[in-house]
Parts: C-alpha cells; sequence; structure tokens
C-alpha cells in the first residue's frame, strides 16, 4: 500500500507540472501582436499618457501635446531669421500663428506642416501612438538581436485616419522579457522612398512616462525587406545617417 501511495502521489506532482506547463504554453501562445503591443503601451506609460501634458525641444524646436478625452493638440513653435513660428494641430485642424498672429496656409502647405508636426510626437511617444483604430497588428514571428529574444510586430495603417503616409509599413522589435521596443524599422514612399532602422538607447522614465532617443541607420539596398534589417544590425552592415533626441523633456500630469 505504501508503494502504491507513493506512485500516486508522484503521479500527481507530475500531473500538476505537467498540467502548470500546459497552462504556461497555453498562455504564451494566446499573446498576440495587439496585446504584445498593449503591455508595451502599459510599461512605457502606466496608464499616464492619456492625460499628460509633454513639452520637449527637438532640432532646436519646441513641441508640446496635450490630451482631454478624445481632444489632442500638437504644437512646435520654431523661430526663422525674424519671426515665432507657431503650429498647432488638433482635431480642428492646423492653425498656424506668426508672431502670435494667426496666418492663413494654403491647403497644400498646411498638409505638409501637419504631417511635420504629428511625426516628431509620434515618434517621440512611441509606443503610445500604436493605441489608434486606425494602426493594424501583424506578429510575424520572433527574432533575437545583440543576444535578446524579440517579438516581431508589423504595423500598417487604414486609409481613413491614417494620415498621408497611410502605405508606409513599419516593424516594431518588442522586448519578450520587458516589453520595451529596442528597435524599430519602417519604408517610406515620400521623396523617392527608402527604409530605415532605429535603435533604442538612452532610456529614462520622467513622471512614469518612458521616453528614448534614437540610433536612425540606413541600409545599402532600399529594397530589403524589413525582417532582415535586424539580423544586418546586429553584423554591422547598416549605416548610421543621424540621431533622433529629444531634449528638456517634462510631463505634467493631470491633478483629476
Amino acid at each position: 500500500m505504501k508503494y502504491l501511495s507513493f506512485l500516486l502521489v508522484a503521479f500527481l506532482v507530475i500531473s500538476c507540472k505537467n498540467e502548470v506547463k500546459t497552462t504556461e504554453n497555453t498562455s504564451t501562445e494566446k499573446l498576440t501582436a495587439n496585446t504584445i503591443i498593449d503591455k508595451a503601451i502599459e510599461n512605457s506609460c502606466h496608464g499616464k499618457c492619456d492625460d499628460a501634458v509633454i513639452e520637449f525641444t527637438f532640432r532646436d524646436k519646441k513641441y508640446r501635446s496635450s490630451r482631454n478625452g478624445g481632444f489632442y493638440k500638437y504644437e512646435r513653435i520654431k523661430m526663422d531669421s525674424v519671426n515665432e513660428i507657431h503650429d498647432v494641430v488638433s482635431n480642428k485642424g492646423l492653425m498656424r500663428f506668426v508672431n502670435k498672429e494667426v496666418v492663413t496656409v494654403p491647403d497644400s502647405l498646411a498638409l505638409q506642416i501637419s504631417d511635420g508636426v504629428n511625426s516628431v510626437h509620434y515618434f517621440a511617444q512611441l509606443p503610445y501612438g500604436l493605441a489608434s483604430e486606425s494602426v493594424h497588428k501583424k506578429l510575424l514571428g520572433e527574432d533575437t538581436i545583440k543576444g535578446k529574444d524579440y517579438y516581431e510586430i508589423e504595423v500598417t495603417f487604414s486609409e481613413d485616419g491614417g494620415g498621408t503616409d497611410f502605405q508606409d509599413t513599419f516593424l516594431y522589435w518588442v522586448n519578450k522579457e520587458t516589453f520595451t521596443v529596442d528597435y524599430l524599422a519602417y519604408k517610406y514612399a515620400t521623396n523617392g522612398g527608402g527604409v530605415r532602422f532605429r535603435e533604442a538607447f538612452n532610456p529614462r522614465v520622467i513622471e512614469g512616462i518612458r521616453f528614448v532617443d534614437y540610433n536612425n541607420f540606413k541600409p545599402k539596398n532600399k529594397e530589403v525587406n524589413l525582417s532582415e534589417l535586424g539580423k544586418l544590425f546586429a553584423e554591422g552592415k547598416l549605416k548610421l545617417v543621424s540621431k533622433i533626441e529629444t531634449e528638456d523633456v517634462k510631463v505634467i500630469l493631470s491633478k483629476s
């Protein structure tokens, strides 16, 4: 009887271990592109991005973003040789102020200005912008870069709500352990088209929100598949073309 009891206990222990392993595998298998990006956003924002006012300087221009429910306002202030130019992009469209006076902007130029303002805010606050309904996410697989394991998430955009560059394709490498976006790449069509690969560096957390800067690389062949860029980067086969650095970052949290 003691022998039978021992076998029964051993069987139950093994069964429990197998059940735990099966549960863990099932949990892992249920990770989708959406849940991975949601985890990355939560890890970066901690629920604070929706209501935060964020200010920073990028290439001698000042930027400010604010959100209140479904309303948003993205701003850029720059100086030319004599004037202060203040662009405000919101749900209502674009408004341009020159020396604090509203000026009329032609439609063709308004689109270019809005895209420029939106683009800087988008990259500065990644991955927060990936929560939009116009963003379509697909889990392509997994990759290893410099000894760390990543999920590869492809991102495309709807024409409605995806901006003028909705045909661009992005790829995000999300760290499997920390759920940080350590690398990203994108293929764009404007100005003859091209491909870029960005490596995040200088991570810092300000008022609970994570910010990073980027080393910006390009491959020799702009027709290269985005998923190949991680390997090319690790092999030192990409050319550094610029640094994307935000300075003097400030975060003002809602008091509510």
